[in-house]
């Protein structure tokens, strides 16, 4: 016989034969493939056993051969259980109606609950929340999960210094810690601005210290642009009062702005490779038990050749309890690749626009680019390589202590 595992699952039925060598009958739906176990012999002529349910078709026929004459006393599995489930249609609708309702108000928001910040920093709070749709009432798998509810509160409300977003069931659990803006003016060092790179100044803004350069001198790294030493004629002009040969140290503060140039060396290829998102999509959505995933929507596959796949998931809860049961959704995107030929000058252009871009995020926004030239171009294995120079105009003043000069007396 074959084992009969699983059987309660695809369900069985236990079958009554009568005649001459009922045995026989079995031994007969044993050869022909079916599974049967249990059999008994109650009399000469009676055998009881069991066969499955999908088999039940094979042995009628099998019967109409012999002469035996079949009874069903007893029907057991889950099929059964189903169908007489099914039959009692009011219990039935009342069990799915119930199931639910517990489960639309298990996945609801019923309370939104802000705590540690003053009234008006709550009211501000509970507004950005309605704005993110989180409030009494919202359907909690729409939502962005409480870690990035806690990150965009942040970045939203500038006197918010912290704040830490929880989900307690129905209720989510808000509590925040105001910023609180301290002035501290910290003891600065005596100093000097010296100049971070060579270039030809254009402008000076100082408000503290005594120049040492002026408009259109050339500078090298290192040089002293001002002086964070001020000498007894600067004294006097400061405090009459101030004895002779003493001197007065300062943080020097200010900008220094100079013309500054680069030489930049930028490969480009002719040929371009691009992913793009055609805009065509397919939307999968699934329950997923531990490591088992169900498909609940959007069942087969898609004919993209290439799919971008996103895949957000957000766990169910049963009045306060969280369920490890998740609900997700899969967004399938087709994406296609395309390969650009461009022309020499294209290709020049191209490269002088992502070295200007390039220089621009390292110099940082304050800097201005001002020219750009090509100084020698050269195609090789089918890139073109350029030479460009670059002027910028930057603040190139960077600080330098003065705590050794002072302690020397100089």
């Amino acid at each position: 016989m074959k084992h009969t595992q699983g059987s309660f699952v695809t369900g069985y039925v236990t079958v009554c034969v009568e005649g001459n060598f009922p045995e026989l009958f079995f031994q007969q739906c044993a050869e022909e493939g079916m599974t049967v176990w249990n059999i008994k012999k109650k009399s000469d002529d009676v055998c009881e056993g069991n066969l499955r349910l999908s088999d039940l078709k094979a042995a009628k026929k099998i019967r109409r051969k012999t002469k035996h004459r079949l009874t069903f006393i007893n029907k057991k599995g889950t099929p059964f259980l189903i169908r007489h489930f099914i039959n009692r249609k009011p219990i039935l609708f009342a069990f799915i109606l119930t199931v639910l309702f517990i489960f639309i108000l298990s996945n609801l928001i019923w309370e939104v609950r802000v705590t540690g910040v003053p009234k008006e920093l709550e009211e501000k709070i509970v507004d950005q929340l309605n704005d993110y749709g989180v409030h009494p009432g919202s359907w909690i798998l729409s939502l962005d999960s409480p870690k990035d509810i806690q990150q965009n509160l942040v970045d939203d409300i500038p006197e918010l210094l912290w704040v830490g977003v929880d989900q307690i069931g129905t209720t989510f659990s808000l509590e925040g810690v105001e910023k609180v803006v301290v002035k501290e003016e910290a003891a600065e060092q005596p100093r000097n601005l010296v100049a971070a790179k060579k270039g030809v100044i254009q402008n000076m803004y100082v408000s503290k210290g005594v120049p040492q350069v002026a408009v259109h001198d050339y500078v090298q790294p290192g040089d002293l642009l001002v002086s964070g030493i001020l000498d007894e004629n600067e004294a006097e002009e400061d405090e009459e009062e101030e004895q002779e040969n003493t001197r007065e140290y300062v943080a020097a503060e200010g900008e220094v702005i100079a013309n500054t140039w680069y030489e930049i060396t930028v490969t480009v290829p002719l040929s371009v490779n691009e992913e793009v998102l055609t805009g065509s999509q397919k939307q999968k959505y699934f329950l997923k038990f531990g490591d088992f995933q169900l498909p609940v929507w959007g069942f087969g596959d898609t004919d993209f050749q290439y799919e971008h796949v996103e895949t957000n998931k957000t766990p169910i809860r049963f009045f306060k309890w969280e369920l490890p049961i998740e609900f997700g959704q899969t967004t399938i995107s087709e994406k296609v690749y395309s390969e650009t030929e461009r022309t020499k000058e294209e290709a020049i252009e191209a490269g002088m626009e992502q070295a200007k871009q390039e220089l621009k995020l390292t110099l940082g926004p304050e800097a201005d680019l001002l020219t750009e030239k090509l100084l020698h171009d050269r195609t090789e294995r089918g890139k073109v390589i350029l030479d460009l120079y670059i002027s910028a105009q930057e603040n190139i003043a960077t600080e330098s202590p003065l705590n050794e000069r002072k302690s020397q007396g100089d």
